[in-house]
């Protein structure tokens, strides 16, 4: 009875574990990147966190991509609430805004033709959304807010036109 119970408890696991890796469609475009390009380790992939909202990105490293340098780009669009609390603790504004969190940069090969590329990951940051309209109050989230609308990640290789890794 046990053994039933392990097992249907790591059949779960593995469903859920499944299931959110299912959310994001990865595509790979060979024809634009140097012929050669392969996964070398690691895994390409991205996940949204138990929070649903931070957006991580796993490390992996490319090779066969000669001298050719990328371009890796993780966005991420979010919707909040903004409550505006003034020096006495009340909150004298509510207001809906939108705005974008990046993690972006130009990545280098090694030797050899590698190309390493490290975790990225994005969460929503209060700095980043609209600030509250009179400079003394203090911004904060609403409770429930905010929520991820949309976020993508590519990669692409100098020279080429389009993503060689496109992660939705």
């Amino acid at each position: 009875m046990r053994r039933v119970g392990i097992i249907t408890t790591l059949s779960m696991l593995l469903l859920a574990l499944s299931a959110s890796v299912a959310l994001a469609a990865v595509t790979i475009t060979p024809a634009n990147a140097p012929s050669g390009t392969h996964l070398q380790s690691g895994a390409i992939g991205c996940t949204v966190g138990d929070d649903g909202l931070t957006v991580t990105c796993t490390a992996f490293e490319l090779a066969g991509v000669g001298n050719t340098n990328a371009f890796v780009s993780l966005s991420a669009s979010y919707s909040a609430i903004i409550d505006c609390r003034n020096h006495g603790g009340n909150v004298v504004e509510s207001h809906e805004t939108t705005f974008s969190a990046t993690n972006e940069g130009t990545l280098r090969p090694t030797r050899n033709g590698r190309l390493r590329v490290a975790v990225r990951s994005v969460s929503p940051d209060l700095d980043l959304a609209e600030p509250c309209p009179n400079p003394n109050w203090t911004p904060e989230f609403h409770a429930g807010s905010p929520t991820l609308d949309s976020w993508s990640y590519t990669l692409t290789f100098a020279g080429f036109t389009g993503a060689y890794i496109t992660i939705t």
